[in-house]
């Protein structure tokens, strides 16, 4: 297969030398016409003009069926259409004109489908050649001017207008820009991006004009690279012939012993003529390429790109699945997993003052601490004399205080409060930003990776879908990837592996079986090279992981991979089931043919009927599964993203639950039990209404895509297992009306709100990853 190089034209074929393009309608145009214009004049009585009409038909298609041989020959296979050009020339030799124009008819109709159906599959690919831009508007001042798209440099100006397609990856500057995405990722709704927020080139902007700094130049861009990789994808069939010409290899020898055979048993060379006929494999040819190319169609509009048929084919064939932790399993990126305040301290003001020195700050962790407090509706205060120290951290003024976040002194005595904190990031493998005031340590921002929330699904739909094996290879530490390992059920887990460790142990598990490795990291590049088919995850991945894959999920969602598998098991099904069961026809048509039972026109006939039901079939690959993913309403995608965005907002309380019991541990006094008070007025304002909208309005709305009210049940009853311990916390405080717990109260208390905090962490869990992820 030649590749396509953007900006040059596309080299042409050994065939494209021999048959101009466009051949197949015309071809069908002529043999048509002679096979009607045959058929009037035999119904008037000229049986010599019709049967020369038949007979011009049938040399018409003698020479594009020759240059489709040829082609084959060139690239080492005997080529399914040799059946054809035997048939054709047989019919001329013994004078069966009707059945030549025929089976020219066949051929040149079961081409014409091909070439229609590729269309159709590849649309999507093609669209996304179209819809690449070519120029930008650079501002210089206060002008806005259009140049070439390979002028644009990095840190260069740009302005968006309004449906205009961003032209390079680059930062949003001034206002918020809306944008429409779904061209690489599938998805219909918009997206906003804050003020400094990135942008991938190839988005279309769906509201007002905004203004983008560029960060890339064309070639480096997100589009372009996804670009390359369509243009090697979707639309070539050579790959995908392996598969026909595996069945071909015993079809095309058995083919021509029974037509020979025929004719050395009964002396009629119109009997060997019609076996001819009958086995001209156009399932063969045409029903396989059709099905795999339609699944390329498929997972295009996923925002799946794989380079070729050849890829679809061996995905569909996997059976080992190898994945990279971070970036693939994990978010890729740094979350808020925890705030921890120091007494007489809140767990909301340590966030809030953390993340007013933090917000400028380039530092993942700074920006991870800045996002999760705007999330949590927290009002950052100015900071100013901000300086960072690498490997140390911010130090800076906010409110008229001097605070730095960061590493501690070393050498400086820690408080007793601080013990815990080191002993909880070492379990959850979590990395902490202290805040110090004045000098002293008043709190702890607690960061991890999280999971992905679609991670879960992802696997147990890989699981259905045939994978047998899945194992982790990181090259982080053992306790945290075996920690993510046991959540998601995987059958192994290999830590602390370089790039070329992950190498040897892809090697490893492909002498096993069919295998897939997954990453989105430069250092899994050589990996992904290494197994039979490597996935990038394009969207936020390296350019030399994406370079290196055979296909790139352009949306970054996990779940897209399971999208791909099963429609990859499913086009490879269709082209099997349709190629094995064209042939199975063929073959009774030829042992008829071969008794004499069939004359070479009605076998052409006949022939005809088999090639037009393989290739409609073929053409199912083209339809959505809908039981691969529940079907959502627009209205419950939209309760979806809102009570998605109230889990966020909601950590504030969970924090302030675990902060309490931490509390009752620490000094059960009146200042504690202010503490849990505070606590009730949170659960009662903020987390029930929250958890009684999700039971009466989000339960009811999803309970259709999943099957029924039963598919919540579990979750509903975490609902009331919350409520209830809401209401014991609530019961205490009335048993302790002058703000002093009962000793026999006490363990029962710090029980109630240690339990709340877990189950509502598990809850939260389970309903991002079951309800959460199902919206896009």
């Amino acid at each position: 297969m030649d590749r396509l190089i953007p900006g040059e034209p596309p080299r042409r074929s050994f065939a494209a030398f021999f048959l101009p393009p466009r051949l197949e309608p015309a071809l069908l145009a002529v043999t048509a016409a002679a096979l009607t214009a045959g058929g009037v004049f035999w119904i008037s009585g000229a049986s010599g003009a019709a049967d020369l009409c038949w007979g011009l038909g049938t040399v018409v298609a003698v020479a594009p069926a020759v240059g489709w041989v040829l082609a084959a020959l060139r690239r080492g296979h005997a080529g399914v259409d040799l059946i054809a050009v035997l048939a054709l020339g047989g019919t001329l030799a013994v004078g069966e004109y009707l059945a030549g124009a025929l089976i020219a008819l066949m051929l040149a109709t079961g081409r014409t489908l091909e070439a229609a159906a590729q269309r159709r599959a590849s649309r999507d690919l093609r669209a996304l050649l179209e819809h690449a831009p070519r120029t930008a508007r650079r501002r210089v001042g206060a002008e806005a001017r259009t140049v070439p798209l390979a002028d644009i440099a990095v840190g260069d100006l740009l302005v968006v207008g309004p449906g205009e397609v961003v032209p390079v990856d680059g930062l949003v500057v001034g206002a918020t820009a809306v944008l429409d995405e779904s061209v690489l990722t599938g998805e219909s709704l918009t997206v906003e991006h804050a003020p400094g927020q990135s942008v991938r080139s190839g988005v279309v902007n769906a509201g007002a004009a905004f203004e983008l700094t560029a960060t890339a130049t064309e070639q480096d861009s997100t589009y372009a690279e996804i670009v390359r990789l369509a243009q090697q994808a979707g639309a070539e069939a050579a790959p995908v012939v392996r598969l026909a010409d595996r069945y071909a290899a015993w079809f095309l020898p058995l083919s021509l012993a029974v037509s020979g055979a025929a004719w050395l048993v009964s002396g009629d060379a119109v009997r060997a003529v019609a076996v001819l006929v009958v086995a001209t494999p156009c399932p063969l040819l045409l029903a396989a390429p059709v099905a795999i190319v339609s699944g390329l169609s498929r997972a295009s509009r996923l925002g799946v790109v794989i380079r070729d048929g050849g890829a679809l084919e061996n995905l569909g064939r996997a059976r080992t699945l190898l994945l990279d932790k971070t970036g693939t399993l994990t978010r890729g990126r740094p979350q808020v997993l925890d705030v921890t305040a120091a007494p007489g301290w809140k767990p909301a003001d340590v966030l809030r003052l953390a993340a007013s020195l933090d917000q400028y700050s380039p530092h993942v962790l700074a920006q991870a601490i800045a996002t999760a407090a705007r999330e949590r509706g927290l009002r950052l205060a100015v900071s100013t004399e901000v300086s960072e120290q690498p490997g140390r951290g911010a130090t800076g003024i906010v409110d008229g205080q001097r605070m730095t976040v960061g590493r501690l002194d070393d050498r400086a005595a820690r408080p007793a409060w601080t013990r815990p904190v080191d002993n909880r990031a070492l379990l959850d493998g979590a990395a902490v930003a202290w805040l110090t005031v004045g000098g002293r340590a008043v709190g702890a921002v607690l960061l991890r990776d999280p999971l992905r929330h679609d991670a879960p699904r992802a696997l147990r739909r890989l699981r259905a879908a045939g994978i047998d094996r899945l194992v982790m290879l990181t090259g982080d530490r053992p306790a945290p990837a075996r920690e993510i390992a046991a959540v998601l059920g995987l059958d192994d887990v290999q830590a602390g592996l370089t790039p070329a460790g992950k190498v040897a142990a892809v090697r490893a598990e492909r002498a096993r079986a069919v295998t897939v490795m997954v990453g989105d990291g430069v250092n899994d590049a050589p990996a992904l090279a290494a197994a039979d088919i490597g996935v990038a995850m394009g969207a936020r991945g390296s350019t030399a992981s994406s370079e290196a894959a055979d296909i790139v999920l352009t949306t970054d969602r996990v779940d897209r991979l399971a999208d791909a598998v099963a429609i990859a098991v499913r086009a490879r099904h269709i082209a099997v089931q349709s190629a094995l069961g064209g042939m199975l026809m063929s073959l009774a048509a030829m042992a008829a043919a071969a008794f004499g039972l069939l004359p070479p026109a009605v076998g052409a006939l006949l022939q005809e009927g088999i090639d037009a039901a393989v290739i409609l079939n073929a053409l199912r690959a083209l339809r959505v599964e809908q039981a691969t993913r529940p079907a959502l309403q627009p209205a419950t995608e939209a309760l979806i993203h809102r009570f998605a965005a109230e889990h966020d907002d909601l950590q504030a309380v969970l924090e302030a639950v675990r902060d309490a019991a931490d509390r009752l541990s620490d000094s059960p006094g009146p200042e504690a039990i202010a503490t849990v008070e505070e606590v009730h007025r949170l659960l009662t304002q903020r987390l029930l209404p929250h958890e009684y909208a999700e039971e009466h309005q989000l339960y009811p709305a999803l309970a259709p895509a999943l099957g029924g009210p039963e598919a919540t049940a579990t979750m509903s009853r975490a609902h009331a297992e919350i409520e209830r311990l809401a209401r014991r916390v609530a019961t205490h405080l009335t048993l302790a009306p002058d703000g002093n717990l009962a000793p026999e109260q006490l363990d029962d208390l710090r029980a109630c709100l240690y339990g709340l905090h877990t189950v509502l962490r598990l809850h939260f869990t389970q309903e991002e990853e079951n309800y959460f992820s199902l919206a896009p």
